[in-house]
């Protein structure tokens, strides 16, 4: 069959038109993390919640997108990015299109938010509001608790402007000398050590209002405001204004120049500390113009740096209230069910001959069965992957245990079931990606742990990252050697899995086993592996093979068959990739893109990506488990691993990515990117212009989200019905 005239139009997929931008692309995600915010339709204290990811992403963006882009400005860099804008234009479109979201952010806290908390009895007051009694007490609290804390800092041509610490909130503070009628200028930093929010005994309350007061409280830097005569004795305060400043916290690493990148890492986090250069200023909007000069002067920074803000400054700080013991404004309790087949798990036998009986088969055994999928945090983590690990710890079957960590939580169960390994005699190689970045100094610090008890610990390669989630256990089982494997889409870190949602296949067939033993040699010594066996890996083979999955899908088309594919990621970025999915769609290629974050890709365009359809979906869960689907001309084939379309994944990262063979987990991954694909609560709809429109049920039609119908499914699988999520 020929091409069709679509097809044969020749047109350059390269031109700038067809591409959006990625800072732009991402305030658009953050904004849907806001609309969450200020859905009406999301629990109370769950929309503090989405306000403070709104702020704590904001925070780590201009911490690395926009501290970049301003390098670029100041090292006149003139590349263009594939949608053709310089840095100084991203830099200019990146603040008219977040101004207008800070102060949707904030009035919405505002004017909606804080008197919703009253309702609810939750009231978050301003120091002018409290009563005598009330005052009293937070004077109290701050002569004990606050004051010995602060040190106030002069500013003047023997004071020089003070250091100011990053995502610090401050205080910035006119006296008066009352005999000379001087005026000076100080700063005070509202400590980080301290609860941000102060509660007051309800006891002392007397708020007009029928609900029982849940909790009654301050901003801490209200009561440091109005307790600056302890600061500054025989001065008169003349005024206060509160700041808060965003420096530069990315790493910057010369690893060709690093003989011990451990040690260099080190000397770089100490430097992220003190903070690299200040990036963007906050401050209230009736902080007067010689104060905010003075800020920007002092700070190096200009108005295009400065962002005006109504209201409380900070409110990441509003996570404080999630632990308000409120279940009624919370989403229901979370319930991670336990997979059907490793509920009767026995553990492993000191005995090396133990055989298996009635009581229960080992982990092994029902991986031997048939590979096993799990989805998180819909099946738990810790009677899986944990369980997987722990279990390869104790088995005196076990002769080895190799794992790349990127990020793990501060008190892993994980680490320790590989120490125990360790002391159970056990080889144990472990791969710590150091340049995980902003868990460099936990990875530091595990890496260290492991060391100490004869681990091998691995720091990765020069100029890559290893984003790969594997683990291999090596067992002996009467007279063969047996690997079993785990590849997963999600880091080795039980907390953000209960909060991520994550895919991770067990597996023990010879040839996964065959490939992740080469990818350890590669990662470990010294290899030049050019190929794998089934897997793809990045920088290696992925992004060829992408590509030629892509490509079949068009000649079938063009050969007069269907075409379609279906992918789950986080972000789609690389322009090759994106020029390819755009020749797929000319060609009549049908494909359905499910991409949380980031998206570079036109969808709709005529004659380019007509047959290109992208949902971002935003709910309780972050999504970030990454599935793709080749139809195959019916001899489908469905991939699930580490790595989205990003240049880095592809050709600057370890990536690992595994073909899911058992037919019936195929079936399973379909069946989730089908309930995915009909979301409609939290799921939205890109459009050409790089906006989103949110679906809707139409008319009488029941609500489809995606994320509780697969906690749902979840709970029925093991025969938990009775306590399904309404």
């Amino acid at each position: 069959m020929a091409k069709s005239k679509k097809s044969a139009t020749p047109i350059n997929l390269s031109d700038p038109q067809y591409y959006l931008n990625r800072e732009l692309s991402w305030l658009e995600f953050n904004g849907r993390v806001l609309h969450e915010a200020c859905d009406d339709r999301t629990p109370l204290l769950e929309r503090l919640k989405f306000l403070g990811i709104f702020n704590s992403n904001l925070d780590e963006f201009f911490m690395v997108r926009v501290a970049g882009l301003k390098q670029q400005v100041e090292a006149k860099v003139s590349l263009l990015t594939p949608d053709g804008r310089t840095p100084q234009q991203q830099l200019d479109d990146i603040r008219s299109t977040l101004t207008p979201l800070v102060k949707k952010e904030h009035q919405h806290f505002e004017q909606v938010l804080r008197p919703l908390l009253v309702n609810h009895g939750i009231h978050i007051l301003d120091y002018i509001d409290l009563n005598q009694k009330q005052r009293t007490h937070l004077n109290s609290y701050f002569e004990e608790q606050v004051f010995p804390v602060l040190t106030p800092l002069a500013v003047d041509p023997s004071h020089p402007f003070p250091f100011i610490s990053n995502l610090s909130l401050n205080l910035a503070v006119v006296v008066k000398n009352p005999d000379t009628e001087e005026e000076f200028f100080a700063r005070v930093k509202v400590p980080s050590v301290l609860p941000r929010f102060l509660p007051i005994p309800p006891e002392l309350g007397d708020q007009k209002n029928d609900k029982p007061a849940h909790w009654t409280g301050v901003p801490l830097e209200q009561a440091i405001a109005h307790n600056l005569e302890s600061l500054f004795p025989g001065m008169n305060i003349q005024e206060y204004h509160p700041f808060r400043i965003t420096r530069d916290a990315d790493l910057v690493l010369e690893e060709d120049e690093a003989d011990d990148l451990l040690l260099a890492i080190e000397q770089e986090l100490r430097k992220r500390r003190l903070g690299g250069s200040p990036v963007r200023l906050e401050i209230q909007s009736q902080t007067p113009e010689i104060v905010r000069s003075r800020l920007l002067h002092d700070l190096e920074l200009t108005e295009s740096d400065l962002y005006e803000v109504e209201g409380l400054l900070g409110l990441r700080d509003l996570m404080y209230f999630m632990s308000l013991p409120l279940p009624e404004l919370k989403d229901p309790p979370r319930q991670s069910v336990v997979p059907l087949r490793l509920q009767r798990l026995r553990e492993p036998s000191l005995d090396p001959d133990t055989l298996e009986t009635d009581e229960g088969k080992d982990f092994f055994a029902v991986i031997r069965e048939k590979d096993l999928l799990v989805h998180h945090p819909y099946q738990s983590f810790s009677a899986t992957v944990v369980r997987f690990i722990t279990h390869a710890a104790y088995d005196p079957n076990v002769l080895a245990i190799k794992m790349t960590l990127y990020r793990t939580s501060g008190d892993s169960p994980i680490v320790n079931a590989l120490i125990a390994a360790a002391e159970n005699g056990k080889q144990i190689s472990v791969l710590v990606e150091l340049k995980a970045r902003f868990d460099e100094e936990n990875n530091i610090y595990w890496a260290k742990r492991l060391e100490r008890v004869g681990v091998h610990v691995v720091y990765g390669l020069v100029g890559l990252k290893t984003h790969s989630k594997t683990v291999m256990v090596v067992r002996r089982e009467k007279d063969r050697i047996r690997r079993y494997v785990h590849i997963g889409t999600g880091n080795y870190n039980p907390k953000t899995a209960r909060l991520y949602t994550d895919l991770g296949l067990f597996s023990c067939r010879e040839e996964l086993g065959a490939d992740i033993t080469d990818l350890f040699n590669f990662l470990t010594g010294y290899s030049l592996q050019k190929s794998y066996r089934e897997l793809l890996v990045a920088p290696v083979n992925m992004r060829d093979r992408f590509l030629g999955l892509i490509h079949r899908e068009i000649e079938n088309v063009q050969n007069g068959f269907s075409g379609r594919i279906v992918a789950k990621m986080n972000s789609l970025v690389d322009p090759q990739i994106i020029a390819t999915l755009y020749e797929a769609s000319r060609a009549g290629v049908q494909i359905d893109l499910i991409i949380r974050g980031v998206c570079c890709l036109r969808p709709g365009l005529k004659d380019i990506s007509e047959n290109i359809r992208i949902i971002s979906i935003v709910g309780r869960f972050l999504e970030h488990s990454r599935i793709y689907y080749f139809h195959n001309n019916t001899q489908e084939e469905i991939y699930i691993g580490s790595a989205d379309w990003m240049r880095r994944n592809l050709d600057r990262r370890v990536e690992v990515i595994t073909p899911v063979k058992d037919p019936d987990i195929a079936k399973d991954l379909q069946e989730i990117m089908g309930i995915m694909l009909a979301d409609n609560r939290q799921a939205w709809e890109l459009q050409a212009d790089g906006t989103y429109i949110q679906r809707r049920p139409y008319d009488d039609s029941p609500e489809a989200n995606s994320q509780k119908i697969l906690m749902n499914m979840a709970l029925r699988s093991t025969g938990v019905a009775s306590n399904l999520i309404d």
